[in-house]
């Protein structure tokens, strides 16, 4: 199971599903979103109606046109790895909106909301606050390497490769103890319901 969570964007995320489909990979529609304060946070979703609306939205507070020859190109797939369109917005920027309110759109859309490499020093609630605000409502945080632990204890954690090259998937990841490979298994997992949790590194 891996799950595909571009910067502020889900349009690769149903080619991956079909290709993944012909291997009998699972994959989880997600976004990296990024927010004012420039932290990111991860959504997971259940459903691919509520991975778009929850895009759109992200469209709707993000500003900036890509330049490619600055920022490289933003391609759009399909399952044969032939682009089939050019993303003209400028999607490692940061949206309008703040921490709190990705969180919020985030679960209004029934997602997961996990913050991001909060080991890392920039573009995590760590680096860009010094803290995790309490009352935030996160579902989990994200770092890059097991050894970045300990961490705040009163957050599940999970390990992601937040692989940008195919080379670069599944150098981290995460086991879970679940009965089937969906969110809504993830979500309980996280929050220890019904005997499924989060067992760490493999």
């Amino acid at each position: 199971m891996i799950a595909i969570c571009d910067h502020n964007s889900a349009e690769n995320v149903l080619a991956t599903r079909r290709a993944a489909e012909k291997v009998g990979l699972t994959v989880i529609g997600g976004m990296e979103i990024t927010t004012q304060e420039e932290v990111h946070m991860l959504g997971l979703f259940a459903d691919d109606s509520s991975l778009i609306a929850a895009q759109n939205l992200v469209y709707a507070h993000l500003s900036g046109e890509n330049e490619p020859e600055i920022f490289g190109e933003q391609l759009v797939m399909d399952d044969e790895d032939r682009v089939i369109d050019r993303h003209r917005r400028l999607l490692i920027g940061a949206t309008d909106l703040t921490l709190d309110e990705v969180v919020q759109t985030i679960h209004s859309f029934g997602g997961i909301a996990i913050a991001a490499h909060v080991d890392r020093p920039s573009f995590s609630v760590t680096s860009q606050l010094g803290f995790i605000p309490d009352g935030l409502g996160l579902d989990g945080i994200e770092v890059s390497s097991w050894s970045a632990l300990p961490l705040p204890g009163h957050l599940p954690v999970i390990c992601s490769s937040d692989a940008h090259r195919p080379e670069e998937i599944g150098t981290e990841y995460t086991r879970f103890f679940l009965e089937a490979p969906t969110v809504s298994e993830i979500r309980m997992a996280l929050k220890q319901i019904g005997g499924r949790r989060v067992l760490g590194e493999g």
